[in-house]
């Protein structure tokens, strides 16, 4: 087996070998390179508030800042939400995601809610999140309103 070394110049393109065989942080079942990674890189949107949920989600998990801010609904979209989004990004290690309910947010939907729980760790110590996220479309696409924990 190969031994992992962060200062070889191939570790990286190894990691995103692994990550796209790898299934999708997302809890979908599916690979990565099969659901949440085609939003991240751009090749597709998603067409449903829960896609978008799980995507933003994995965007945490893989810690895509830029991800994160794109997908935040103009509306409610802080000036300074990149900056501190980065400052903050590496305090957590997300660990499971699990979907309890979502209201509309289907493909002919404007406007959905998701509600979700999800697990993660900081400085070793498990913490987890519960909310009712609400995602409405802006010029066609879903993006991520606000949420109530």
């Amino acid at each position: 087996m190969d031994e992992f070394d962060e200062d070889d110049p191939g570790t990286e393109e190894w990691v995103a070998k692994e990550r796209d065989v790898s299934l999708c942080p997302c809890k979908s079942r599916l690979p990565y390179a099969g659901c949440c990674q085609p939003f991240h890189h751009g090749t597709a949107r998603p067409e449903t508030a829960e896609q978008l949920m799980r995507s933003r989600y994995s965007a945490y998990f893989f810690r895509l800042v830029d991800y994160l801010v794109e997908t935040t609904h103009p509306d409610t979209r802080e000036p300074q939400l990149k900056m501190e989004l980065e400052s903050i990004i590496h305090q957590a290690n997300w660990s499971f995601l699990t979907i309890l309910s979502t209201t509309r947010g289907e493909k002919e939907d404007k406007r959905g809610k998701v509600e979700f729980s999800a697990k993660y760790y900081v400085d070793g110590e498990q913490y987890e999140l519960h909310e009712n996220s609400r995602f409405k479309r802006y010029k066609g696409m879903w993006k991520y309103l606000d949420g109530k924990a």
